[in-house]
């Protein structure tokens, strides 16, 4: 059997399979960027379980990602997405993922690509961390720290710094695998 960060233990297997396929991998695809800024912000409050379950709803509801087509979505359109029973229901996060759309873009043009932005962060590489214990593992750091006033400084919303962390984990700038834990060496192996 192999060992796993304990945070996935004793769920299902969606949640292990995201565990093990993709959370700290590094992204580099700005849609990929997109779809985690907006499904942590959704569950800011929430559990990312309840993300993981509506992750497919999220994907057909906000047009797989689409940041153009997310960008433009009006007020029909929101309206629809309130009634959506497949994502969090929440009126200011949904309004949320359209405004922070028109903000990716923006950042984009200025930096060529959301990627080169938030990697920028990290000089390019990623961090690489060497947790023995869940409870060592933080919250927040003076990284995300930074990244979530510049975002929210640039105009994004439900971005604060214990939301952008699990962004930074998620999308594989920082290595927030446990050391006993399997993934931990093949993640460090695709940086």
């Amino acid at each position: 059997m192999k060992n796993r960060c304990p945070w996935c233990l004793n769920t299902f297997d969606q949640y292990v399979c995201y565990h093990d396929e993709e959370w700290g991998v590094p992204v580099y695809d700005d849609r990929t960027q997109f779809e985690f800024i907006t499904l942590e912000s959704a569950q800011a409050g929430l559990s990312w379980s309840t993300i993981l379950k509506k992750r497919e709803g999220y994907r057909k509801a906000f047009a797989n990602f689409d940041i153009q087509k997310v960008a433009r979505f009006d007020e029909q359109k929101i309206q629809k997405l309130l009634k959506n029973k497949e994502i969090v229901r929440n009126e200011r996060k949904i309004r949320a993922a359209i405004h922070n759309a028109q903000q990716f873009i923006a950042i984009q043009e200025s930096h060529g690509s959301f990627s080169k932005y938030i990697w920028s962060f990290v000089d390019g590489e990623p961090i690489q961390n060497n947790w023995q214990r869940q409870n060592q593992v933080p919250a927040t750091t003076p990284l995300s720290d930074k990244f979530s006033a510049d975002l929210k400084k640039r105009g994004f919303k439900f971005v604060g710094s214990t939301t952008m962390y699990a962004h930074l984990q998620a999308t594989g700038l920082v290595n927030d695998h446990l050391v006993s834990c399997f993934r931990h060496t093949e993640v460090k192996k695709t940086s």
